[in-house]
């Protein structure tokens, strides 16, 4: 069975990849950048496993022979499903997958953004200042004692309570209905009560029609004098525009892994802000997270051959 991974692994990866050749499997990788040699490979193969480059109903189109799309990760948002649904192609993802890696991410981009590490690090790299001006010094500040607000209630928050109960956060969260095996642990909210409680508010939705700019410019704007904003989910779940404007105002700060349009360009907006500290969309990213990521798609292309049924299959 011919397998197109849309990535680019490292050393160790492909050797783990090379050795699924011999399980009947043939697994040839290629760049998400690399777009002419993603259109040479697609209509040989039977199987695609995708990562972050959105696969759009052309990128279907050019794939007769597929059978299965597997999601390295949760997010389906970035797969045209009618286009696969309309082909009767298998589509499946890995939810939780990638939680160990994205909650740590996120317990770090807090901290990041609390110490205002990119700033620091910038400018002890590029001016040598060792010393943090009086001004900026109010600007450090620690999580214990703060209010932090979790939208969403995943795998990924779930994982993060502890660390930050433990660490001296008082906790909110918000989902549409209040969790009864939370009380205690922390406080339900509506959206705009958490928003405007929160010292660090974090997000963990998925990006779907209803959650597309739930935070719009009216709610960011709910958001407290010195609070960061995390996100590590999906970038279309923030206005960006209005982000970026309230930003330059210096009323929050934000540690984002995720945009609106990615791959950021060169001279963004968010790139010139030294309350911003960024990342390329890799929270998910650890040798861990792969490693268990093309076991599960390895398994599902030996069910898909043998007629089984796949895991976590969404259609």
């Amino acid at each position: 069975m011919k397998v197109l991974f849309h990535f680019e692994p490292g050393t160790g990866l492909a050797a783990k990849l090379a050795r699924l050749s011999h399980e009947a499997l043939e697994v040839a990788f290629c760049a998400e950048s690399d777009t002419a040699r993603f259109e040479r490979l697609l209509p040989s193969a039977e199987v695609l496993w995708h990562v972050l480059k959105p696969v759009t109903a052309e990128v279907v189109e050019k794939a007769p022979k597929l059978r299965l799309i597997q999601k390295m990760g949760t997010g389906l948002n970035t797969i045209d499903l009618e286009a696969a649904r309309c082909r009767n192609i298998a589509v499946a993802n890995m939810p939780g997958i990638n939680a160990p890696a994205v909650a740590e991410m996120t317990l770090g981009l807090m901290l990041a953004g609390m110490r205002r590490m990119a700033a620091i690090d910038r400018s002890l790299r590029d001016e040598a200042r060792w010393a943090v001006p009086p001004a900026e010094q109010e600007l450090l500040g620690e999580i214990g004692g703060r209010t932090v607000g979790l939208v969403g209630l995943g795998a990924i928050p779930r994982r993060l309570m502890p660390i930050l109960k433990m660490m001296g956060a008082r906790l909110l969260y918000w989902t549409r209905l209040p969790k009864p095996e939370f009380e205690g642990v922390a406080e339900w909210r509506q959206l705009d009560a958490l928003l405007e409680e929160s010292d660090i508010v974090s997000l963990h939705l998925p990006l779907t029609d209803n959650t597309k700019h739930i935070l719009n410019r009216r709610r960011l704007e709910l958001l407290r004098p010195g609070a960061l904003l995390v996100n590590t989910a999906r970038g279309g779940l923030i206005d960006e525009l209005a982000l970026i404007d309230l930003l330059q105002t210096g009323r929050i700060s934000a540690a984002l892994d995720v945009f609106e349009q990615e791959p950021l360009h060169k001279g963004h907006p968010l790139m010139a802000l030294s309350n911003v500290t960024l990342a390329p969309h890799t929270a998910w990213l650890t040798a861990e997270t792969m490693a268990r990521s093309v076991t599960v798609a390895a398994e599902n292309c030996r069910r898909l051959m043998a007629g089984e049924p796949l895991l976590y299959q969404v259609i």
